[in-house]
């Protein structure tokens, strides 16, 4: 099974304010490109999320994946294992924890290795993701993140179960 590239990236115009994500799949000769806006959201949301979806995504478990993003928030979290020890603490104080949670059902079924590339530095593929993820904040049809929407009610931790 040939190896999964993926690059992703999130946008957010204003933090928090109108988002979305851009990812580009690619395996063997196969491309795939995704994009989702948000009414409200941050950038660090779109981010994850963008990493999320992209996972979901793919169709074989067990599947040898890279992911290229330009998130330190991200990549860190993950290769620093900071993730892993919010999650024993059950995400107390953290932010995201609803997308967190998602990433840690989904992260386990591949064997995932991350690379950071610096953002707007002409790298062909995150440079698209950056331009799906910012066309997509501008779209007409913007779902609500609702994640986003309930972390900023004043019993948000109640709501997520934490």
């Amino acid at each position: 099974m040939p190896e999964i590239v993926i690059y992703t990236d999130g946008a957010a115009r204003g933090n928090p304010g109108p988002g979305g994500y851009g990812i580009v799949l690619k395996s063997g000769k196969h491309r795939k490109e995704l994009s989702q806006g948000f009414k409200h959201t941050t950038n660090n949301r779109m981010e994850l999320l963008a990493v999320i979806v992209a996972l979901e995504q793919l169709k074989v478990e067990k599947s040898k994946v890279k992911i290229y993003t330009d998130s330190r928030y991200v990549v860190d979290a993950v290769e620093k294992s900071w993730v892993f020890q919010w999650e024993k603490k059950r995400f107390k104080n953290k932010k995201n924890p609803d997308l967190w949670q998602r990433f840690l059902e989904i992260y386990p079924k591949h064997n995932v290795k991350f690379f950071w590339v610096k953002g707007h530095s002409n790298n062909v593929e995150n440079e698209k993701c950056d331009r799906l993820a910012v066309e997509a904040s501008y779209k007409a049809d913007l779902l609500e993140d609702i994640g986003y929407i309930n972390s900023q009610s004043p019993d948000a931790n109640l709501k997520l179960g934490i």
